[in-house]
């Protein structure tokens, strides 16, 4: 087939041009003597991304869920007892690698299309005087579903109950791409990946972790070693790191946190939902539902359609794919066959998802879903174009 594929997941997503470039250099020393003149710099600039002046930044060569080990690894002991909810393939692998490593997860089961139930999770760590639990954890954005969750009202019930458990969240496909407080949410382990917000190839987790939580790794007895923070801390501290870093990865991150503050947190904020509500027209143009089953759990980054009864969500992606180049994202677990997913995150504008949103029509139209032809387009096209208002200031 002539032309680019389209690629419309919640992740890997597009790598700009300057991004590419930067990645594309000849191998270096990583431990020249020029090299924290390159690297302090990057974490100093990393922690504006996540909205902390007192939290430290990590960088290990891994993927989100490396993140994850890393996070609970450093902080918590075997057996200690952590509270999380189970509402999409993601939040479930969170729960699976607490499980896996020795923690006794109490888990809330949730509807699939719901997010983190904060008036559940007060109920609970209000009722836990002895404060047995030692960790919340969250997952901002899931990806699986479309939902996106409130981290400031779990940190407001978190404080009522005035409970002192630490708050670990997931923000592998939000963070960099919506709005996310690290200090003013109280916020102890925050992880992403490079391959999302980021705009990078995937092979970075970024973290970082709060005070309180670096103060509690110094006596956490779980194992550890390739993850453990007291080796980041130590050679990071001088701008090296404690093993081969992907120096490659690290030069294009340099150039996305670059491209990321030059256009301004807050205007890629607004930008991802100006984006995301153009698709939120289209797919009630179609008739269809969307997964995220009411508009607080509406995510700015990817959608989630569910397509009618009888019908088949899988074939919908092969027949975009093969068809006409457009990747879409695949139902996971719970919803596999069930829905599809459009990625709306990263380095996008109204035209490029346009495309998308066209690919995805004629792909339905050709499964013989019931939607008329043009019906999608046009909403999310007269949405984009009767709002240029928002456009232009998401751009600013």
């Amino acid at each position: 087939m002539a032309g680019t594929k389209s690629l419309f997941v919640p992740g890997p997503t597009n790598v700009p041009d300057e991004i590419r470039r930067a990645i594309d250099v000849p191998m270096e020393d990583h431990r020249a003597p020029d090299l924290p003149a390159f690297t302090l710099p990057l974490f100093a600039d990393l922690k504006k991304i996540f909205k902390t002046e007192t939290g430290q930044v990590f960088l290990f060569p891994a993927s989100g869920t490396g993140g994850w080990e890393a996070a609970i690894t450093n902080t918590l002991n075997p057996g200690d007892k952590v509270l999380a909810a189970r509402f999409g393939q993601f939040s479930h692998l969170w729960i699976d690698l607490c499980q896996r490593l020795g923690l006794d997860v109490q888990v809330v089961e949730c509807d699939w299309g719901t997010g983190v139930p904060v008036q559940i999770f007060a109920d609970i760590l209000a009722a836990d005087t002895q404060h047995e639990i030692k960790a919340v954890l969250a997952t901002q954005n899931e990806t699986a579903t479309g939902v996106q969750s409130n981290i400031a009202a779990l940190r407001t019930a978190m404080d009522a109950a005035e409970h002192p458990a630490l708050l670990y969240v997931d923000g592998v496909s939000s963070i960099g791409s919506v709005d996310f407080r690290m200090d003013e949410w109280g916020v102890d382990l925050a992880v992403s990946g490079s391959q999302k917000g980021f705009m990078l190839p995937a092979g970075l987790a970024i973290m970082a972790a709060s005070q309180r939580a670096l103060e509690v790794s110094k006596t956490a007895t779980m194992h550890r070693c390739y993850f453990d923070f007291k080796d980041m801390i130590a050679t990071n501290a001088t701008g090296y790191f404690p093993y081969t870093p992907p120096m490659t990865l690290l030069r294009g991150l340099r150039a996305s946190v670059d491209r990321m503050l030059g256009e301004g947190l807050d205007n890629i904020f607004a930008r991802h939902n100006f984006l995301a509500e153009g698709v939120r027209r289209a797919v009630a143009a179609w008739g269809l539902e969307i997964c995220a089953k009411e508009p607080e759990w509406y995510s700015d980054t990817v959608t989630a359609i569910v397509v009618p009864e009888g019908f088949d969500a899988n074939a919908v992606i092969g027949r975009a794919y093969h068809n006409y180049g457009l990747s879409l994202g695949a139902g996971l677990s719970v919803v596999a066959g069930k829905v599809f997913r459009i990625g709306h995150l990263g380095d996008l504008n109204e035209l490029m998802l346009m495309s998308a949103i066209a690919g995805a029509e004629m792909a339905m139209r050709d499964e013989g879903l019931p939607v008329e032809a043009g019906s999608g387009v046009a909403a999310a096209q007269e949405f984009y174009r009767l709002n240029q208002n928002l456009s232009a200031i998401a751009a600013q």
